[in-house]
């Protein structure tokens, strides 16, 4: 009622208000301006917040920490009271879980008993008192009345607190324990939730606890691990070493290294120098696999120990490498640089030949390949030589105690992860065509020889189920071993017709341990009767099984571990031991090595090799010093490897079981020594091409004198020689020999059997032999003087057109050199510049009527004018280039805008080189270039770009032959631009452009009513701007599209293209030609190996996989190159071409990759071995001898391959690098394009794939001309009844040239076969082009009468003349199929495939397609 009356108050007050007159409201005080809140800015609110915060947050904080003061007492003094007066035990009696009266009893137990309980003792204890109890009679005391009078005083809503007595105590636990069982109650989900996290903790804590004791076994085992890698006196290894292994890895498991399988990224060490020891090691490796299961560890320990003993091996063949390094410097006592390669090749072969039979296995063979250049062999012998290699062998040890150089702790660990060394099954697949012979030999080692089908040694396997055991005494051990035929599994038969049994699965060589004796402890071992310590090998003859007789004998100790490969090829080649070893054999074999061989000799020996008969003291010495070790220390005792008394559960879990730290610590070795040296940490031979790329430099010193007349030219010509090759990069030469190259090649030659005693009569015996006389050092050093005087001259005519070309349009025009010229010498040398002229190869005649020099055409013209002119050419040239020097003058603004803008293009060009092959880098590449040009020397013009490409019009050939397709273009215009098709009867200048291939300016679009808008959005009014068509050419001037710049988005006044713009953007054209091309042709290069892989893989069965890397150079010559991995092929599958982006390697990611880079820095041909697989690295080299590319050919297990597939290895690597040289020197310009086959002129990068057939189909049709037709196939005449495989081949090769004689009785009479083979047939098979049109061969039919011939049984078969008609047929139908393949390409092809306008082209469409659409503006 009130609120009413106030308001109706309120209401009459305003109405009075409102009624006064206009006079007294003047006299009223003016209402408040209204109150605005104006926003803080950032920085006066991050000020209020700090205040605010450092003042209310002390307080809140220094409250919480009193209430947690006071709760922490109130907790201690409740635990001080249990400790006094523990609860009552008696209360636990009300304690029931019964879900039916759960909810109840916990109310009474909360709300009432508490009270009630109390009170009726009370009221007992006064009951008793007054003896209420023992009378029946009634008295004044009333129980019922004192309970309620009890209840009503002690009412828990208004009693003082007060301390619980222990029973009352008791009965709140159990209260709170109650509360916390009835359901859907806070109390409830509080216990649920603390007894979840409890059990959460506990899990947690558990396996923190397994994680733990799972960490300590991983050290333990790689404590034991990394005692197997050479260390240097202090204990440390190279940290590259550990992080190459877990790179490597990742090949192992087949991961790539961005798919995180390790705990965080690999890390690039990059330099040897950086050492750890074993804990920092540990903890190294640790933070990278610490996520591993068990699988992946164990897998990664297997892994490292393979690491370890390839870094033991890179260890001895560094010590080589330092070796041949001081060869070199003392066979060139000059420093020219250069040796001779052909003397050196002689050396070679004389060393060679006269060594003896045993010491010749180790070397390779220097008259053969890898050695010599596959362009070297003849053409006969290449593809015609039958002959067979000798057979595989391989030794294997007799237990596993007996591989030599590994400590206690990696002979347990070869245990626990299942047979580390000996797991050597072999394929099923190559089982095919392979047998074993198992022969014992005198000397105590047992033979497995692997053989083929055609050789009659039969094996049969008794046991399928239990796998067969070898057991073959370690590398160079004397010890004997007979194989017994019931544990191997394998033996001889005489039963059997037809082909010879083989066993379905091969035995296996593993390690069996010795358990029917019980183990000696190292102190029972070492104490023993007074009798001295017996070596390994001795002990583990005395503990031989009775079958397996062994001979006791002492062996060698401190020998390098044997990799063992199992036999997989069918071809009987010997497998020579991939480390060296020097038993007692040996070392008697040593002491008689080159001496009675070389000593009888005659009198006309190469120097050097007198005196190596008078080495055998000296040679004596070193075997005994090699002997104490070879790359690793003395080998200890055997400690026990039975599980210790003290193993714990997560151990016996795991399934680890490691020796103790007691047998640990009395197995640990000595310094591992190389050579019987410690090792000093320093691989001194490593990166040779790096270390010495500067050597013979006093040859380039010359240089500085040549400058010293041209300090203008002298940082153009630093610039432009640092813009190189790498400099770690030698190009192959056939006549010399530069420091890497010949290091590499004396690697080759001696293998990896050769011994150091050996390796040093080899090095003595150049180093003796190679003697130059004073008039060959002479010549040589002129040759050398001429080289660089013709590289500075080069560089010197480079330099002087960079000056000319300031704009860097890359061409300078013919008329204005000639203006120039004409007034040298006031143009009294008029006569000698026409006489230059007319050698100079002048481009045909051109649409655009100017004739330009790039920079090279420049040179051979300047070169041309030096040699007419009279005098001597080294001071005409100076004159001239002085002269020309003088012609230009240049500002300094200008000179530096010119070099801004070389830098920018060179950007480009560099882009090209390391996208991968993928196009979208450089297009973004090319419109950030023309950008930044725009904005700093264009009035920071606003600029559009586009690039469109020249097709071949199949969508609508009504409207032109030709179109232009818009393939990039600036972001802002992709919408409308990208993706569209410019037809010839559409408006535009492009194609007047493309015709008549010299650029378009149209500085006003609006005037011009010629123009092409494709944003249809933009009005007419505001399409104005300048418009620049560029053309873009080949190195022939062929044009394949345009590059189109305009200033449609410049709102500004000045928006038209000045001339030093024009000639950049031409410059930027020229420049994305280059690398465009550059992506063409290393597609091209691609389908050249897919090619080249495909037929491989038909041919051999025992190749693992061949993997292919481009190499991309740094940014300038003196940083690194990198390889990309484009390609990978097990040769079983499909192979995989790697999509752009592909995976990068370098040099420094991965030390056990190096011999691929020693492949690229050589260009030569490197033997490897790493994680027990033989590799070999092959260089694809471009014209210049510098390697382009690199195949890694991977062997697998074999050291080499059977004769057959070895041949043919050798056949698909020299059709690969003839393609590869015809491919790169057409793109050079350097050799016009000829077509020989008919799919040939598919004309893109297609034509790549024909390529490698084309060549192979040429040299076989060379040598079957060479065949003469009665002769050659007489062989094959005088069958009567020939066999399957003749027919079959000769029946093939008529079905290829007659397809109408299939299913014909005549391609089945023998003697109408041979009728045919005559030298018609011969020049038939010459001539015959299996993609033309008009060949009908049906490639299925071939197939069919092909089936059952197999590749090796034609090379079995010993016949040339038949060996090159099956690989004619097989080149055939492959080019078949790959025509039929093209056809089909073209004719579905979206979009069609690009256009080269040559200048007859350019004409024959100017008058048929312009004459007829009439609206191209050709203006």
């Amino acid at each position: 009622m009130a609120s009413e009356l106030d308001r109706a108050d309120d209401e009459s007050e305003i109405s009075t208000i409102k009624e006064l007159p206009s006079e007294m409201e003047t006299l009223l005080p003016p209402p408040p301006p209204p109150v605005v809140f104006r926003p803080l800015s950032p920085q006066t609110d991050a000020r209020w917040k700090a205040v605010f915060y450092k003042s209310v947050q002390a307080r809140a904080l220094g409250l919480q920490d009193r209430r947690v003061d006071k709760f922490d007492r109130e907790k201690a003094l409740e635990k001080k009271t249990e400790r006094k007066e523990p609860p009552d035990v008696l209360a636990r009696e009300w304690f029931d879980d019964e879900r039916a009266a759960l909810e109840t009893r916990a109310y009474l137990l909360d709300k009432l008993l508490p009270t009630l309980v109390p009170g009726v003792e009370k009221l007992l204890r006064v009951a008793e008192r007054k003896e209420a109890l023992e009378k029946l009679e009634p008295r004044k005391f009333d129980p019922i009345t004192f309970l309620g009078e009890y209840l009503m005083r002690n009412n828990p809503a208004f009693q003082i607190s007060a301390t619980l007595d222990p029973y009352q105590r008791g009965m709140k636990a159990v209260t709170e324990e109650l509360k916390t069982k009835v359901p859907k109650t806070t109390q409830n989900k509080l216990a649920e939730m603390k007894a979840l996290v409890e059990e959460r903790r506990h899990e947690r804590e558990e396996v923190d606890k397994i994680k733990d004791h799972v960490t300590e076994i991983r050290k333990r085992a790689l404590s034991m691990q990394f005692r197997e890698w050479t260390q240097d006196t202090a204990g440390r290894i190279p940290l590259a070493l550990i992080q190459g292994a877990l790179r490597s890895f990742l090949e192992v498991v087949r991961l790539a290294p961005e798919t995180g399988i390790y705990a965080r990224p690999l890390e690039a060490v990059g330099a040897l120098e950086v050492m750890v020891n074993q804990e920092e090691c540990i903890e190294y490796l640790l933070s990278y696999v610490k996520n591993f299961n068990s699988d992946q560890f164990e897998q990664l320990l297997r892994h490292l120990l393979q690491c370890a003993n390839d870094a033991r091996d890179a260890l001895r063949h560094d010590v080589w490498r330092h070796m041949f390094v001081q060869l070199f410097f003392d066979c060139d006592p000059g420093q020219v640089g250069l040796l001779d390669r052909a003397r050196v090749f002689s050396l070679l072969e004389y060393y060679y030949d006269n060594c003896l039979q045993d010491a010749r296995k180790g070397y390779r063979d220097p008259r053969k390949w890898p050695m010599v250049e596959l362009d070297d062999i003849e053409l006969t012998e290449f593809w015609g030589n039958m002959e067979d290699d000798e057979p595989i062998v391989t030794t294997a040890a007799v237990s596993e105690e007996s591989l030599p150089g590994l400590s206690v702790e990696a002979l347990v660990l070869n245990n626990i992860l299942k047979g580390i060394l000996s797991d050597l099954e072999l394929d099923e697949a190559e089982l095919d065509t392979l047998e074993l012979a198992v022969i014992p030999e005198q000397d105590g080692q047992v033979t497995i020889i692997v053989e083929d089908e055609s050789q009659a040694v039969q094996v049969t396997e008794q046991a399928e189920d239990t796998p067969g055991e070898v057991t073959v005494p370690e590398e160079g051990s004397p010890e004997k071993a007979e194989p017994i035929a019931e544990e191997a599994g394998v033996g001889t038969t005489d039963e059997g017709v037809g082909p010879e049994t083989i066993p379905e699965k091969p035995p296996e060589i593993i390690v069996e341990e010795k358990k029917d004796e019980p183990e000696l402890s190292v102190e029972e071992k070492e104490v023993g009767k007074g009798e001295p310590e017996l070596s390994v090998e001795e002990k583990e003859s005395d503990k031989a099984e009775p079958e397996i007789s062994l001979e006791e004998k002492k062996a060698d100790e401190g020998e390098q571990p044997e990799k063992l490969s199992p036999p997989s090829a069918s071809e009987p080649v010997e497998m020579p031991a991939p480390t060296p070893s020097l038993s007692q054999t040996t070392a008697q074999q040593l002491e008689q090595e080159l001496g009675p061989d070389l000593e009888g000799t005659s009198t006309d020996q190469a120097p050097g090799v007198q005196g190596a008969g008078e080495e055998e003291a000296t040679t004596k010495e070193e075997e005994q010093k090699e002997k104490t070790d070879t790359g690793n220390a003395e080998r200890p005792s055997l400690a026990s490897a039975e599980e210790p008394p003290g193993q714990t559960s997560g151990e016996q879990a795991t399934g680890l079981s490691l020796p103790t730290t007691q047998s640990s610590q009395a197995a640990k070795r000595d310094v591992q020594l190389i050579y019987g040296e410690p090792w000093s940490g320093e691989f001194q031979a490593a990166d040779l091409s790096f270390k010495y790329a500067d050597y013979g430099k006093e040859i380039r010193e010359d240089w500085n004198n040549e400058n010293s007349r041209f300090p203008d030219l002298r940082m153009n010509m630093v610039e432009i020689q640092a813009r190189g090759p790498p400099s770690s990069m030698s190009a192959f030469e056939r006549g010399s020999l530069d420091l890497p190259q010949f290091v590499q090649l004396l690697e080759t030659f001696v293998g990896e059997e050769t011994s150091l005693p050996n390796l040093k009569k080899m090095v003595e015996f150049v180093k003796g032999g190679y003697v130059q006389t004073e008039s060959e050092k002479i010549k040589q050093l002129e040759q050398i003087h001429q080289r660089s005087f013709v590289t500075w001259k080069q560089l010197l005519l480079a330099a002087l057109f960079e000056k000319w070309d300031n704009e860097c349009s890359g061409f300078l025009d013919m008329k204005e050199v000639d203006a120039i010229l004409s007034t040298f010498k006031e143009g009294m040398e008029q006569e000698a510049l026409n006489k230059a002229k007319l050698q100079l190869p002048i481009p045909q005649w051109h649409p655009s009527g100017i004739v330009k020099l790039p920079c090279k055409d420049f040179q051979t013209y300047m070169e041309l004018v030096v040699s007419e002119l009279t005098g001597n050419e080294d001071e005409v040239l100076d004159n001239l280039v002085e002269f020309l020097m003088m012609a230009v003058d240049w500002t300094h603004l200008e000179r530096l805008r010119g070099s801004a803008r070389r830098k920018w293009l060179l950007g480009i060009e560099q882009t090209a080189k390391v996208s991968g092959g993928c196009m979208e880098p450089v297009y973004q590449a090319l419109f950030k270039t023309l950008s930044r040009d725009a904005d700093a020397h264009g009035k920071s013009k606003r600029i559009s770009a586009s690039v469109a490409l020249l097709e071949y019009n199949l969508i609508n050939p009504a409207r032109g032959d030709i179109l232009l397709r818009y393939v990039a273009c600036t972001e802002d215009d992709a919408p409308y631009v990208l993706n569209q098709a410019l037809f010839m009867d559409m408006k535009g200048i492009s194609f007047a452009a493309a015709l008549q291939d010299k650029p378009i300016h149209v500085p006003r679009v609006q005037l011009h009513g010629n123009i092409q808008f494709w944003n249809h959005d933009r009005l007419p009014k505001e399409r104005m701007g300048s418009f620049l068509v560029l053309p873009l050419e080949d190195v022939r001037r062929r044009v394949f599209g345009v590059l189109g710049l305009d200033t449609l988005r410049d709102k500004s006044d000045q928006t038209i293209f000045v001339p030093h713009e024009i000639r950049f953007y031409q410059g930027a054209a020229n420049t994305f030609s280059t690398a465009y091309h550059h992506i063409r042709t290393q597609d091209c290069l691609k389908q050249v190996i897919i090619s080249a892989v495909g037929w491989i893989s038909n041919q051999t069965t025992r190749l693992q996989s061949i993997t292919t890397y481009f190499m991309e150079p740094g940014e300038n010559r003196m940083q690194d190159y990198t390889l990309r991995k484009v390609m990978t092929s097990d040769l079983r599958e499909k192979s995989e071409l790697h999509p752009s982006p592909a995976p990068v390697v370098n040099r420094k990611d991965d030390f056990f990759s190096g011999f691929l880079f020693r492949c690229v820095d050589c260009s030569m041909v490197v033997m490897a071995s790493t994680c027990e697989e033989h590799h070999v690295a092959y260089p694809l080299r471009d014209p210049e001898g510098r390697a382009i590319a690199v195949f890694d050919v991977n062997l697998g297990r074999w050291p080499k391959l059977p004769s057959c597939e070895h041949k043919d290895l050798q056949k698909m690597l020299k059709m690969v690098q003839a393609a590869t040289y015809e491919i790169l020197k057409e793109d050079a310009g350097d050799l016009e394009p000829y077509y020989i086959l008919e799919a040939e002129y598919v004309g893109d990068w297609r034509r790549g794939g024909v390529l490698f057939y084309r060549f192979m189909l040429q040299d076989l049709q060379n040598c079957i001309w060479n065949l003469d037709p009665w002769d050659s196939f007489g062989d094959i005449r005088c069958f009567e009844q020939p066999p399957p495989l003749v027919h079959t081949i000769l029946k093939c090769v008529l079905l290829v040239l007659y397809p109408q004689w299939a299913s014909t009785e005549a391609v089945e009479n023998w003697e109408c076969c041979i009728q045919k083979l005559d030298g018609e047939l011969i020049e038939n098979i010459c001539y015959f082009d299996p993609t033309a049109a008009y060949v009908e061969t049906r490639p299925e039919v071939i197939y069919t009468c092909l089936q059952g011939t197999h590749r090796y049984a034609v090379w079995r078969f010993g016949s040339a003349p038949l060996e090159y008609l099956y690989n004619w047929i097989q080149a055939c139908l492959a080019l078949i199929e790959m025509a039929k393949k093209l056809q089909c390409q073209t004719s579905t092809a979206l979009p069609s495939s690009s256009v080269l306008l040559t200048p007859a082209l350019s004409r024959s469409l100017r008058s048929s397609q312009i004459s007829t659409y009439r609206s191209i503006s050709l203006t």
